[in-house]
């Protein structure tokens, strides 16, 4: 793909009022309501990160504060991240800021998350078919950004870090030009997850250490000609579904008494002829079993 000089003069005067952070979160559909600094974990500002090595990488500047609240949310719920410029509805992002969304998880933490804990659950980058980015989706849905929680999650509580990567000054690394660079806009989500999985995602992903300035995905040209996009970070974590506990049951049967046959004797006898096989029966009377005593035994199945 190849953008025009002009795109490039427009991307190159783009300003802060380009920039976006997070308003709220949508569970099913549901909106719950404005989440800055209630259950998400707000920035004083909308400006995007782009040093790699700091710790505002991970949940933005405040990111080390917790917030009082919780979304809640049952495992395999759609959950929908609205992001805003300066008020709810407005132009979202600048059209020049192109480039992926990802989110990941983590176990819940008061801290800045600035270890390795988070596993990434959904992404979305460069759709080579229509020739939109996420971000170019992401405006036309009025901000909104859906996935799924993943229906194998156990229950508890978590952060959900959901990130923009705005591309259109990435073609320079930000330790060799502190003017260009990738510029990240995470944020992060205090969620407690409800249901009856059993996975816990260990990923154990480091943002400081897993992303670099040489990756593919963050290093890249948006200006040059192009036809697929690398994401930065690790693959998708597979939640695999927990295998279901087969129960097992064992049959007693009572033992059947079977009558007992007795066979004739053979009894040879001699004649001036010829030997005669001369048959001879032995009966005996046959007296029927008596009852099975099954008296503290246990007969059907067994638990286990």
């Amino acid at each position: 793909m190849h953008f025009t000089t002009t795109t490039l003069a427009l991307a190159l005067a783009a300003t802060v009022s380009a920039h976006t952070t997070m308003f709220s979160v949508w569970v099913n559909g549901a909106d719950q309501g404005d989440g800055r600094n209630v259950y998400i974990r707000s920035p004083p500002s909308n400006s995007p990160v782009k040093d790699l090595a700091s710790t505002d990488l991970v949940c933005n500047v405040n990111g080390a504060k917790a917030v009082s609240s919780f979304v809640k949310a049952a495992a395999g719920s759609t959950l929908t991240f609205e992001w805003f410029h300066d008020n709810r509805g407005d132009d979202i992002i600048d059209g020049s800021h192109k480039g992926p969304i990802i989110t990941y998880i983590a176990p819940f933490t008061t801290g800045n998350g600035a270890s390795s804990i988070w596993t990434k659950i959904a992404e979305e980058g460069f759709d080579s078919s229509s020739k939109l980015w996420a971000v170019d989706k992401l405006k036309t849905n009025g901000g909104k950004k859906d996935f799924t929680l993943p229906a194998g999650l156990a229950a508890g509580k978590y952060l959900i870090r959901q990130e923009i990567i705005a591309l259109h000054e990435s073609d320079a690394a930000f330790n060799v030009n502190s003017a260009r660079g990738a510029q990240f806009y995470p944020s992060c989500v205090q969620i407690e997850v409800t249901g009856s999985g059993t996975v816990v995602p260990n990923q154990n992903f480091n943002f400081n250490t897993g992303y670099t300035y040489s990756d593919l995905g963050i290093l890249f040209n948006l200006y040059g000609s192009f036809t697929s996009y690398t994401i930065p970070g690790p693959k998708v974590f597979t939640f695999a579904a927990s295998a279901p506990v087969v129960a097992t049951t064992t049959t007693l049967k009572a033992a059947i008494p079977v009558a007992t046959t007795t066979t004739a004797a053979v009894v040879p006898t001699t004649t001036s002829k010829a030997a005669a096989v001369v048959p001879t029966t032995t009966s005996k009377a046959v007296i029927p079993p008596s009852p099975l005593d099954t008296r503290g035994c246990r007969t059907g199945s067994l638990s286990r």
